[in-house]
């Protein structure tokens, strides 16, 4: 899957959300977005990053920086993860994968030594003009939302 670079548009996208609602990309232009994609909601490296989120949240709003999770996970399953964790941004579900296509978050990926296909950990941001401003793949879980704050400039 070809992945996304500074400059592209970002692919709009309208995706069914763990509080029954809608999120679409096109309703959050205007102000610029993180678009994190994660495997799998309720898993250990998916979990501390969702926290990470949750607890930098503030600082980045305040930023001007809207969040959005995507994951293959079913609706019910994102309601849970949101509960369990108190997660206070919208997760997405993308169980067809194509927004996951379509942004570069799905393909071939090393697991244990091994190539598997599967979510490739993600995150994208989105400028207020829809245009992509930074692209990350194949980030860690733990420590990457202190390094994307670094990189963004958000304390």
């Amino acid at each position: 899957m070809p992945r996304l670079a500074p400059g592209d548009l970002a692919p709009d996208f309208t995706l069914a959300t763990a509080d029954g609602g809608r999120v679409h990309l096109a309703d959050l232009r205007g102000q610029r977005v993180i678009v994190y994609f994660y495997p799998a909601a309720m898993t250990p490296g998916c979990t501390k990053e969702a926290c990470d989120f949750r607890d930098s949240l503030a600082s980045l709003q305040a930023a001007g920086y809207a969040v959005v999770g995507i994951s293959p996970d079913e609706v019910d399953k994102l309601a849970k993860f949101v509960e369990a964790e108190q997660l206070t941004f919208p997760l997405a579900s993308d169980p067809t994968r194509e927004v996951l296509e379509a942004w570069g978050a799905w393909g071939e990926k090393k697991l244990y030594g091994k190539t598997v296909t599967g979510v490739i950990r993600s995150t994208v941001v989105v400028g207020a003009d829809g245009r992509v401003e930074v692209a990350q793949y194949n980030v860690r879980a733990t420590g990457h939302v202190a390094k994307l704050r670094r990189d963004l400039g958000v304390a």
